[in-house]
């Protein structure tokens, strides 16, 4: 049995996919001590992992003084957040011995804390895989692309702050590829490479284990009579940005009372009751248990999120994508490139034309089809068992490379 340190993010896009994987390891005889946000505990500790936390807000008030509007402000971001998880994990660890860590790609310094640790490192990669070229392809057009006036202080603050985390942990920095990015010498990516852009360009130290779904414990009660056999239309825009009262309102307008019968949630900040009338064919909930009610949905209607699009596409169903920021346009992009749904703006969106692409999707099978192929090789991926598999034959190499004279 091997103790397992897991760094990981605070947000539902970074936590879902590593349930399962936590609860693989766990029953394989793996002890996993997982550090995250105090909002996670819970679900978490169902795995059986032990739980420890960092303080979410410090961390979000670090990262956010970085910057928003660039690139390089955002790797400033993530090197401001040194300070609050690296001393807060190894205050918490201080005395304990781990065998390997697992790290989230973007969040929690996980590729510091290897280094630090002198630990076997393992990349947990949520949304799509980034290679050093295109990453620095989109690096060179920040620089070359936006005035000087504007680059030059960030550049200088990025390079006084790898300067101080350097000094102050020991570390080496050699590029922002390794802070934005994380790499290790194995990267777990929760995709396949069919469904990866550029996916063939990644060599074997990636390994593409599909959508890792697992069943999400949660104390919310969802009535399924009410949807069996109605083949319904959910409508979700995840977990973050879901204060869309409007969006809501218009959903109302498109399909109110017609002969489909809709589910929508619409997250844990918005009041039904803010809603007004809701029309007979809706069934409106704060939240729905995602992954159970897509097994009888027939197009989803969503915000392009990694989780939300893997679960959909997982199970078969058509996407009507509607990306409200982060990544969402790239997922969209793959969702068209596959022929599996298509793309809505939410500016200046009409009832006249949600209607519209529900009836399109809805009226021209390929769509099914292609989603249902897509599904078939995310099932056959293996996700978190796979995930799994390739934990443990890395881990048996590195073991076995270091008694090799």
């Amino acid at each position: 049995m091997a103790r397992v340190l897991f760094i990981n993010g605070g947000s539902e896009g970074h936590i879902n996919p590593t349930i399962g994987i936590v609860q693989e390891l766990i029953s394989r005889g793996e002890e996993v001590v997982f550090f995250c946000i105090e909002a996670f505990r819970e679900r978490i500790e169902k795995t059986g992992a032990t739980v420890r936390t960092f303080d979410d807000q410090k961390f979000i008030k670090a990262f956010i003084s970085g910057g928003r509007d660039y690139l390089l402000e955002r790797i400033n971001g993530l090197l401001l957040t040194a300070d609050i998880v690296i001393p807060s994990v190894l205050e918490q660890i201080k005395g304990e011995h781990f065998d390997y860590i697992i790290h989230d790609s973007m969040f929690g310094c996980g590729r510091l804390l290897a280094q630090i640790l002198k630990l076997p490192a393992i990349n947990s990669c949520t949304s799509f895989a980034q290679s050093k070229v295109s990453f620095n392809h989109m690096l060179g057009e920040f620089f070359t692309k936006t005035p000087t006036e504007i680059v030059k202080p960030i550049h200088d603050k990025y390079r006084i702050l790898t300067a101080m985390v350097k000094e102050k942990y020991d570390v080496e920095i050699h590029s922002p590829y390794e802070v934005f990015c994380n790499p290790a010498p194995l990267t777990i990516v929760y995709t396949t490479r069919e469904f990866q852009p550029d996916g063939e360009a990644f060599d074997q130290t990636y390994k593409f284990v599909g959508p890792s779904i697992s069943s999400r414990s949660t104390q919310e009660n969802f009535d399924f009579t009410t949807i069996k056999g109605k083949n319904p239309i959910y409508i979700s825009l995840g977990t973050v940005f879901n204060q869309a009262i409007d969006f809501y309102k218009l959903c109302f307008e498109a399909l109110g009372n017609t002969d489909h019968t809709i589910v929508m949630s619409i997250g844990n900040r918005t009041q039904i009751t803010d809603l007004g009338e809701i029309p007979n064919n809706f069934i409106v909930k704060n939240y729905v248990p995602q992954t159970e009610v897509l097994q009888y949905t027939k197009l989803f209607i969503t915000h392009g999120g990694m989780n939300s699009t893997h679960e959909g596409l997982y199970y078969g169903v058509p996407l009507i994508v509607i990306p409200q920021s982060a990544d969402q346009p790239i997922i969209e992009g793959q969702v068209a490139n596959i022929g599996a749904g298509i793309q809505l703006q939410m500016q200046n969106l009409t009832a006249d034309q949600l209607r519209e692409a529900v009836r399109h999707v809805l009226s021209h099978s390929s769509f099914k089809k292609a989603a249902s192929t897509m599904g078939e090789s995310f099932r056959k991926s293996g996700g978190y068992h796979q995930a799994a598999d390739e934990i443990f034959e890395f881990n048996f190499c590195d073991s076995f490379h270091s008694f090799t004279p």
